[in-house]
């Protein structure tokens, strides 16, 4: 916990922390405010798709900005306006005079204030902290992510049933303008750097990206692993669920999954091999298990342990990832790269959430899941044969000179 002892790091804990609640109540805010509209299950769908299209189609260009001009700053003009327009969502509900496409556009526009967001938010860490903290910084920051995600989604669920949708808004634009504030106070030292055409910095963030075959390899992984992993747990769990242990206790294995993730990064934060990235992306195979509980055997007693043990895993990976990307990859061209990554490692998700039904509907939901699982752990056996993602190993860098940390 001495990671804490850096003040801009804590400023940037609880900023990512704040931002991360707001964000796990937004999507049930939402929901309700269009269920509340006597909107349908396709007006919902549009109202979710635009926020979702918004933030893939901007993700390079939050690279390109966040590798160009001062993170800490970026990050406080996004969160800033994440909270404008979450404040203007909770105004037209409780003034009644939200609308489907009124609800849709500000999606539109949140869609893009994250994705300008996200490439900043990952690659500032190690400014905050000296090298030698990276480890335990990225462990803080997702053991507070995670916390955020236990806490908000039920809370925004007592929220929108109680005060109702417009109210749980409030929170939420309230929780963002507590981010943008903390966010000034992470500050930094950074200066901008000499600008280039915005395709020519793309280029060049391409070029960072697809020289280290350890990156495009496991981004192609995770191409995978998430369509086939998110298509069998979001889409082909709950039914699993409604038709054996009930919707209730699929909630209680969602909330294994999470509680898992805490855990996962408790031990990294103090624990990881010189070979991180190879120990993470082995650890992927345990993606597979809740495919193949919920497949071959949907009972607690068999799902709910292996939701949790996929909850560390994924910790464990996730934190072996951003510690490899960021002790390897230039600083002012890492923000390029997340973004590449994000793109790639999420572009099939919707694939794979679209595929899954037809599949199953053929195969039959059990083969479904168990083919996922299979396919989860084959394509890990490929991204081992690298040669790169076997043997990178951790490096020590010596720790820039932080003059806030002694605010």
């Amino acid at each position: 916990m001495g990671v804490f002892s850096h003040a801009r790091f804590r400023w940037l804990a609880i900023a990512r922390t704040t931002g991360f609640l707001g964000n796990a109540i937004a999507p049930i805010a939402l929901s309700f405010a269009v269920l509340d509209l006597g909107g349908s299950v396709t007006d919902l769908g549009i109202v979710v798709g635009a926020r979702s299209i918004a933030n893939i189609a901007l993700l390079l260009v939050g690279g390109v900005l966040a590798d160009r001009w001062p993170r800490a700053l970026l990050l406080q003009g996004s969160s800033a306006l994440a909270a404008a327009t979450s404040a203007l969502m909770a105004v037209s509900v409780l003034a009644g005079f939200a609308s489907v496409p009124l609800l849709a556009g500000i999606g539109l526009v949140n869609g893009a204030v994250a994705a300008i967001a996200l490439p900043a938010s990952y690659s500032i860490t190690p400014e905050t902290v000296p090298a030698e903290n990276l480890q335990q910084a990225n462990a803080i920051l997702r053991i507070g992510t995670n916390s955020a995600a236990i806490v908000g989604a039920p809370l925004g669920g007592l929220l929108a049933a109680t005060a109702g949708p417009g109210w749980a808004m409030v929170v939420i634009a309230a929780a963002f303008a507590v981010e943008a504030t903390c966010y000034v106070r992470v500050g930094g030292t950074r200066t901008e750097r000499a600008r280039s055409h915005m395709l020519t910095e793309l280029r060049e963030g391409w070029s960072e990206f697809f020289s280290r075959r350890w990156v495009w390899v496991v981004v192609l992984q995770f191409m995978v692993v998430n369509a086939a992993f998110v298509g069998g747990e979001q889409v082909l769990g709950p039914v699993i669920a409604d038709e054996t242990f009930g919707r209730a206790a699929w909630g209680v294995a969602l909330a294994s999954q999470t509680a898992g993730a805490v855990v996962g990064g408790l031990v990294a934060a103090r624990w990881l091999p010189r070979r991180a990235l190879l120990f993470g992306v082995v650890l992927v195979t345990m993606e597979a298990a809740p495919l193949l509980a919920l497949g071959l055997s949907p009972h607690l007693v068999v799902l709910l342990p292996a939701m949790f043990l996929c909850g560390i895993a994924l910790e464990q990976f996730t934190i072996a990832w951003d510690l490899s990307l960021q002790e390897n990859v230039p600083s002012d061209k890492l923000a390029r790269v997340y973004s590449y990554d994000m793109i790639g490692s999420y572009v099939a998700v919707p694939v794979g959430q679209l595929a899954v039904g037809p599949v199953a509907a053929v195969a039959g939901p059990a083969a479904t899941l168990v083919g996922s699982a299979v396919l989860i752990v084959v394509v890990t056996a490929a991204a081992l044969t690298s040669r790169q993602v076997r043997e990178l190993r951790r490096v020590s860098r010596s720790p820039e000179p932080t003059p806030a940390d002694q605010a």
